[in-house]
């Protein structure tokens, strides 16, 4: 079942709407009655006069005011906005590794709480090396010999394995499980060809490596005499488990002798972050096809163990910091032991030293609990260790129902369920294709530090999308203040739909772009995650928009009541220079939209800023040309330099004083 919840954004955008649509119609309700009402007190509609030609035209005219009043409340620019900002994110972040999938995902990165991430090429280099080997009856681990024992283990490693070396001219190249890989490359140091053992060993059934099983069985025709042996590899304990008995210099010993020497060894290397494997084999009489499973249950012969390194990646620590900073969450979710998943959450920066054993819980334990008890648990939680995929489905599922936005990460097809139900799923690009498949944004360079970046876009992104909304709105409650005041004293708004376009152009198109187009802003990562329960429009860009609004109002009000104090009508000079002065009041404020939460001038960062530069000289040139030459289809009369120079530096005070204040702020 694929994830079809709804954006923390789109649930936001959701709420914006409604606001705007119950303001938009009350005020057009109230002021469609108010008009009426003032008719009627004025003695206008009466009953000889309800039915006449004239009072139909005047409630015509009056529903007319409540209807523009709704069309210039609602921001219809908003959507555009959006889709232009999240498409533009989508190019941008490509550069930074991370290949958007599904169009949602650059903003819903910004509001995630938890990052859920696996360990193997994500933390890690996944460049796994064989540290060191504990083969007991190899006293000193080399295979320079074809006596039995190192043929088993030769054989073993190079038949029971899924992996391949593709050797090249200076380099090897591993192919497939890197795990198994690093084995291969162990036996090549050794100077064994594994592909002598493929070539020459019949393999009669294969039993390959799963999550729940935690080994692999491979039944062969061995190059020792043409017997029948099953050779098992998997995790340690689970393979040791199933012996009866040791092979060492000596000779077969019983395993429960070597039992404490097996258990201190994988402890120390587990506690070093190390990767460990373990090998037997078994003698088989006789086989059917089919019963390789039921055979791989008991009577093994124990080998060793190998214990296998992958380095956490150096950029690692400083990117989890900076999540940790930012107030999200990180969790490791891994098929490792508890040692090893700890041993690396402290070396990545998670684990710490005051941490108890609530932070971390195995998947079979993780399974036993109750869902009461671990909806609790999955809040404190750091480390989920031999975790399997059902195990990760159910924490994603758990920490959605706590209201946690959750990204998750995985490489393989067993993550798909996983990467599915979380608001973001996290494929890496050496991963298969069905986890890319399922998930919202792929990984190119398999790094932790590009999911932190993705947070930082994805944040950045929502910022710009408020600095639109703060922008639109501001224009908008002007525009609805203005008609609706003006319709009470029987004046309207002096634009005609020509210059509204325009407007709604520099509105709805460019200034989308310009601040759609704002680049990101490191400092966004010392924010604490959004609640996806908040109100899109933030307590400071309310009293922002009133201001500004309200102050637009006053100021064009003044200037339809100076143009029309003498003889009561605007000149065409007079309906050139509200329309200029209405268009730069946006020009300039659009400066102050691009300030707003980035904490510093508008000038700043300005040059990396290409789309709202652009922008900033196609509306000043756009409006000359329309002043200029618009004539009839504008309703504009040419202005002279005098009069351009006065609206352009009278209007300009909307960003120096918005500049000082900024000023002041800072110091």
């Amino acid at each position: 079942e694929i994830n079809h919840d709804k954006t923390p954004l789109s649930k936001q955008l959701e709420g914006l709407a409604k606001f705007i649509s119950i303001i938009g119609f009350t005020v057009a309700g109230v002021t469609f009655v108010g008009l009426l009402t003032k008719d009627i007190i004025a003695g206008i509609f009466t009953a000889d006069t309800i039915f006449t030609l004239e009072t139909a035209g005047r409630i015509l005219k009056y529903f007319m005011v409540a209807v523009t009043l709704i069309v210039v409340s609602v921001p219809e620019g908003l959507p555009m906005s959006v889709t232009l900002s999240l498409a533009l994110s989508m190019r941008k972040m490509l550069k930074t590794n991370n290949l958007v999938r599904k169009m949602h995902a650059c903003e819903t990165m910004g509001a995630t709480t938890v990052i859920c991430t696996d360990k193997t090429g994500t933390l890690t280099q996944n460049q796994m090396q064989v540290y060191q080997t504990r083969f007991y009856g190899l006293p000193d681990q080399e295979l320079q010999q074809d006596n039995r024992l190192q043929v088993l283990i030769k054989e073993g490693i190079s038949i029971n394995s899924t992996a391949y070396l593709e050797y090249g001219n200076d380099q090897i190249k591993t192919l497939g499980n890197p795990t198994e890989a690093a084995l291969l490359l162990w036996l090549h140091q050794q100077k064994v060809n594994y592909m002598d053992y493929r070539d020459n060993t019949e393999i009669l059934e294969q039993l390959t490596f799963s999550t729940e099983r935690k080994y692999m069985a491979t039944l062969v025709r061995s190059v020792l005499e043409g017997k029948l042996i099953l050779y098992l590899k998997g995790a340690p304990e689970i393979v040791f488990a199933k012996c009866k008995q040791v092979e060492t210099p000596a000779g077969l010993v019983p395993a429960q002798e070597y039992h404490a020497t097996v258990e201190k060894e994988l402890l120390d290397f587990q506690n070093q972050a190390m990767r460990t494997l373990g090998f037997a084999y078994k003698l088989v009489d006789s086989a059917s096809e089919g019963e390789i499973e039921a055979i791989a249950q008991e009577d093994f012969i124990f080998l060793g163990i190998a214990a296998i390194s992958d380095p956490v990646r150096s950029d690692v620590p400083a990117a989890v910091a900076k999540c940790l900073n930012a107030g999200i969450d990180v969790k490791i979710v891994t098929g490792d032991t508890p040692a090893t998943a700890r041993e690396i959450g402290r070396q990545i920066g998670i684990w710490k030293s005051e941490d108890s054993e609530e932070q971390i819980i195995t998947g079979v334990d993780f399974e036993k609990l109750p869902d009461e008890e671990a909806a609790k648990r999955v809040l404190k939680l750091k480390i989920m260790c031999r975790a399997r995929p059902t195990d990760k489905q159910r924490l994603v599922e758990l920490l959605k129902q706590s209201g946690a936005v959750v990204a998750v990460t995985g490489d393989g097809t067993n993550d798909a369920p996983a990467l599915n139900h979380a608001d973001v799923g996290l494929s890496m690009g050496s991963g298969t294709s069905v986890a890319k498949e399922a998930s919202d944004i792929t990984l190119l360079d398999d790094s932790f530090n590009s999911i932190a970046t993705a947070v930082m876009w994805g944040r950045s992104l929502y910022h710009n999308i408020q600095r639109f909304i703060l922008f639109q709105l501001t224009i908008n409650l002007s525009a609805l203040l203005i008609v609706l005041i003006g319709s009470m004293f029987g004046r309207e708004l002096p634009l005609t739909v020509t210059q509204m376009l325009w407007v709604n152009m520099i509105i709805d198109t460019f200034a989308a772009a310009a601040l759609a187009s704002l680049p990101p802003n490191p400092k966004v990562m010392n924010e604490m995650p959004r609640k996806s329960t908040d109100f899109i429009i933030s307590p400071k860009m309310r009293n922002y928009i009133l201001g500004i609004g309200l102050s637009f109002t006053v100021l064009l009000l003044g200037l339809m009541y100076w143009f029309t104090i003498n003889d009561g009508v605007m000149s065409r000079h007079d309906l050139s220079v509200f329309f200029t002065t209405f268009v730069m009041l946006q020009f300039w404020n659009m400066f102050n939209a691009k300030a707003f939460l980035s904490h510093g001038s508008a000038f700043k960062n300005l040059k990396d800023s290409t789309g709202f530069l652009i922008v900033m000289f196609i509306i000043p040139i756009g409006q000359y040309l329309i002043v200029q030459f618009g004539g009839e289809v504008f309703r504009t009369v040419p202005l002279s330099w005098k009069d351009w120079g006065i609206i352009v530096g009278l209007t300009s005070l909307v960003l120096w004083i918005g500049e000082i204040l900024r000023l002041m702020k800072k110091q």
